[in-house]
């Protein structure tokens, strides 16, 4: 419309080009699944900020919290003085993550912070200064996280030499396998890629951290085999190695666990959480052992990192996710899944379906025996469905995510996915 058209000129003009945007979407308002444009359009939220409004947009009792902390104090600077709020998040967080054993939070305003914290204390903690982490893999943009980062060529170009010491071995994929295996034949675990590592050319002793998504985020919404993470946690104790676990897309209840993790039963030593744990503000924590998180004061802080209006915020997050959010998002999650796992069959384009909870990802291929990718038709889908007013976004080289608010209702998932059918079919004529 005229007015987004203003936004974009402006936009144009003085906002960074490496924003990446697939769609004009300019967002004025939002209501819970809802968000209403510049001109006046509404749209069906499938993106939830890229997995961050957890319970929707403006959520009535996170603005409430978020407006009565607003008018008590905004900023002080945690590091330097103490705040009541956050001291509150981080004994709710240490109680709710993985592990029956003594925790400390570290606060920071974002998921890369969290990383960067995490790959600073696993340094610290070890002595130790390698990294192993696995291709198609997002850990953050920051210097750090970006040396792990491994999924788009372009997050990473005319940027280095970044961090030494990290190794990149493939993430285990039913639907693709490393190995070559048919789709939906494979078993692999994924961990004899860093075993042959250690045989060949990285020295176990020299690891300080493996670095892991439970789901791949923006490599493709990968699920990966059920026994992968145990086995990995198995290997990383064997060796003395701390096991980062990166919930920052996963966690706060977008899988139908408070925790992608604990669908395994894996408790890591450190776990880094942010986008949906604020509804929206920025927050980004590293939970780990106590014993672990035995820094000194001075060694790593952050200014604005645990901010009173974030910290509130994400106390009320946290409320209503248990109260009612988590079990949400498992039950809609696999009404989703439940209607999506016809498609491959009845879409030559549509190569797989998979996810847990409201994390879900639709991938979309040249032909089904092939598995070629084809990111041009997904993004005929994802652009034609901004059109027909539902919000979806892409990951991985040519799948369609799905990561709605966890408030979403059946009939929204229905209206969401009929309108995917409708563009997808389009797309392949």
């Amino acid at each position: 419309g005229p007015e987004a058209r203003k936004i974009l000129d402006l936009d144009h003009r003085f906002v960074s080009p490496s924003y990446g945007r697939d769609y004009p979407m300019v967002a004025r308002r939002g209501s819970g699944m809802m968000v209403e444009d510049v001109d006046g359009n509404v749209f069906l939220d499938f993106s939830a900020g890229i997995a961050s409004v957890s319970t929707g947009h403006c959520h009535p009792a996170v603005v409430r919290a978020i407006q009565k902390q607003a008018e008590t104090l905004i900023h002080m600077s945690g590091t330097d003085f103490y705040y009541p709020l956050l001291t509150r998040v981080a004994e709710k967080i240490t109680s709710i993550t993985p592990g029956d054993f003594p925790k400390r939070v570290h606060f920071a305003n974002s998921g890369t912070e969290g990383i960067e914290a995490a790959m600073k204390l696993a340094r610290y903690h070890t002595r130790r200064h390698r990294f192993i982490a696995f291709l198609g893999c997002f850990h953050g943009r920051t210097f750090g996280s970006l040396s792990l980062t491994a999924s788009k060529a372009v997050q990473r170009n005319g940027f280095g030499p970044l961090l030494s010491g990290v190794s990149h071995v493939p993430y285990p994929n039913p639907y693709r396998c490393a190995n070559r295996h048919p789709a939906g034949d494979c078993d692999c675990s994924g961990v004899e890629a860093i075993k042959k590592l250690f045989k060949t050319s990285v020295p176990p002793e020299e690891v300080a951290a493996v670095v892991v998504e439970p789901i791949q985020g923006e490599g493709g919404y990968v699920v990966p085999p059920p026994g992968f993470l145990r086995e990995l946690r198995e290997l990383t104790e064997r060796y003395g190695i701390v096991l980062i676990v990166d919930e920052i897309q996963t966690g706060m209840g977008r899988t139908g666990r408070m925790w992608a993790c604990e669908h395994s039963g894996v408790v890591p030593d450190i776990l880094v959480t942010a986008k949906g744990i604020a509804s929206g503000m920025p927050l980004g924590l590293t939970v780990a052992r106590a014993d672990i998180m035995n820094w000194p004061p001075g060694a790593h802080a952050s200014t604005f990192g645990g901010n009173p209006v974030a910290c509130a915020a994400a106390l009320e997050t946290i409320r209503l996710l248990e109260e009612k959010y988590i079990a949400n998002a498992d039950k809609v999650g696999k009404y989703i899944l439940d209607r999506l796992q016809g498609w491959p069959a009845k879409h030559r384009n549509v190569g797989n379906v998979r996810g847990k909870g409201l994390m879900i990802g639709i991938e979309v291929v040249k032909d089904p025996a092939s598995r070629e990718p084809y990111p041009e038709m997904r993004q005929k889908v994802i652009q034609r469905a901004f059109e027909l007013g539902v919000l979806v976004l892409g990951c991985g080289v040519s799948t369609v995510r799905l990561m709605p608010p966890l408030v979403v209702e059946q009939f929204q998932a229905d209206f969401a996915l009929d309108v995917l059918e409708r563009v997808i079919e389009e797309a392949s004529k």
